[in-house]
Formats: structure tokens, C-alpha cells, sequence
């Protein structure tokens, strides 16, 4: 009886050793699968940027971003594109959706299969076009550092030095986001609070955000940091404590471009 006991318990234990190997590698192969959606969206829809060497040759006078974007093939897939966020030498390179809510992207991929990874997103609350005075980004803390994983690693003052600016890209307008502060806050906390235009409490915002940055640069005190510009919030989980989330606040700054195309000078 004895031995029957002991037969049956490592019986159930190998079926459940089994399953959770199984879980481990179905979950391994969503995060690839995952990652392969946006290496081809990154193929299929954007390009590295020619015109930026030629900016660079005429003593760097202009911004132009480091890639384009085809934001007509990428919007006739889905019209919930609204611009495509990449930072040069990092996984930071997805499209930027806007859905009906704040659920659907975070469980579906920029068009529409379902997936873990999900999308980066704004806050439908936010205007398409961002042009609110602060725009909330999220994205997943994917733990094969995908997605908006690495936004912690902006708390090293060392890596804020090497990845000072993303860029932001737009059928209307793109921009250089110029970072200047990363931190972890509540995921209830006012850093949440959206501004659609200049006021006083912007300004407020914008210097307890100064304050609370792990890194430090020049934009922080220079004067820059003023409640008439446009600004993005990008977010992601933290797991430091419940509801935590790591958060990377940019100023966008217009260039004269349209999905990495310089436009036309009048």
C-alpha cells in the first residue's frame, strides 16, 4: 500500500512537472512569436533613413529622424495607427496604436491577433494627434525585454548619456523626443493626470517630474521644461512593489519632417 502511495504521488508529480515544462515552453514560443510580428512590421514598414546622412553632411544643421515609416500601407492594415515610436540602438522600434480603450492593445498585437506582448498604446483618452499637452504611452514589461522593458535602464545615469533622445514619427508630424526623467511611481499616482493644454498644474507636473528623475541632465534646469510645449509619458509595470510602474517622461520636439520624409520648405 505503502509503495502504491509513493508510485502514485511521483506520478502526479511528473505530470505536473510535465505540465508546467509544457507552460513554460508555450509561453516561450508567444514571446517569439511575438517578437517575429514586430521584426516584420519593422521590415515590412519601415526603412533606415538616407536623408538623415545627408543632414548629417551638411554640418548637422537638421533633425531628421533615423528611419521613415509608410504610415499609408501600415494605417490600410489598421486605422488605429497613430505613429511609430523608435529609439536608435535599443528593442524600442513598434508602432503606436490608439483603440476604443485602454484593454484591447494590451492583449492584441498592432494588428489585431491576439497576443501576451500586446502593443504600445496611448491613453484613448489622449487626442490621436498628440496634441495634448501630456500624452500617456504604455506598453508591456515583457521578460524577454521586449516592448517597454527596458524603460528601468534609464535609471542609470550612464545609460540616459548613451539614449538621451527617441523619436516619435507621424502622419502629420514628427517629432524628437528628448528625455528627461525616468522614475517609479504608483500606478495611481498623479503622473497620471492628463493636461490637454498650457495651465499652471502643467508647469507644476513637469517640475515635480524634473525632481523625481534617477538621471540628470540639462534640460531639467534649463529652462526648457515649460507647460506650453507637448510632452509623452511612457509606462510600463514595475515590480517593486504592488502597482508599481516605471515611468520615462519626454519632451517632443517638432522636425521638419512627416514619417522620416523631410517636408517640403516653403
Amino acid at each position: 500500500m505503502k509503495k502504491i502511495i509513493i508510485r502514485t504521488i511521483m506520478a502526479v508529480l511528473l505530470i505536473l512537472f510535465v505540465g508546467s515544462i509544457g507552460a513554460i515552453l508555450l509561453i516561450l514560443k508567444q514571446y517569439r512569436d511575438d517578437e517575429k510580428v514586430y521584426e516584420q512590421a519593422a521590415v515590412r514598414f519601415t526603412l533606415e533613413n538616407d536623408k538623415k546622412e545627408e543632414a548629417a553632411g551638411d554640418g548637422g544643421k537638421e533633425d531628421i529622424p533615423p528611419i521613415t515609416v509608410d504610415f499609408e500601407a501600415l494605417q490600410a492594415v489598421n486605422e488605429d495607427v497613430a505613429g511609430w515610436i523608435y529609439c536608435e540602438d535599443t528593442v524600442i522600434d513598434y508602432p503606436v496604436l490608439r483603440g476604443t480603450d485602454n484593454d484591447y492593445y494590451l492583449h492584441h498585437t498592432y494588428d489585431g491577433k491576439s497576443s501576451i506582448s500586446g502593443s504600445i498604446f496611448m491613453d484613448t483618452n489622449n487626442r490621436p494627434d498628440f496634441a495634448d499637452s501630456n500624452t500617456v504611452i504604455y506598453g508591456h514589461h515583457m521578460k524577454n525585454k521586449s516592448m517597454f522593458a527596458t524603460i528601468s535602464n534609464w535609471a542609470e545615469q550612464d545609460y540616459y548619456e548613451e539614449h538621451p533622445v527617441m523619436w516619435l514619427l507621424t502622419p502629420k508630424q514628427d517629432y524628437k523626443i528628448v528625455l528627461f526623467s525616468e522614475y517609479t511611481t504608483s500606478a495611481y499616482s498623479d503622473t497620471y493626470v492628463m493636461y490637454p493644454q498650457a495651465c499652471p498644474e502643467m508647469d507644476e507636473y513637469l517640475k515635480r517630474a524634473a525632481q523625481s528623475s534617477n538621471f540628470q541632465s540639462d534640460i531639467q534646469t534649463n529652462g526648457e521644461l515649460t507647460g506650453d510645449a507637448h510632452y509623452v509619458l511612457l509606462s510600463t509595470c514595475a515590480y517593486v512593489f504592488d502597482n508599481a510602474r516605471d515611468v520615462l517622461h519626454g519632451k517632443l520636439v517638432p522636425v521638419n519632417s512627416i514619417g522620416g520624409v523631410p517636408a517640403a520648405v516653403n
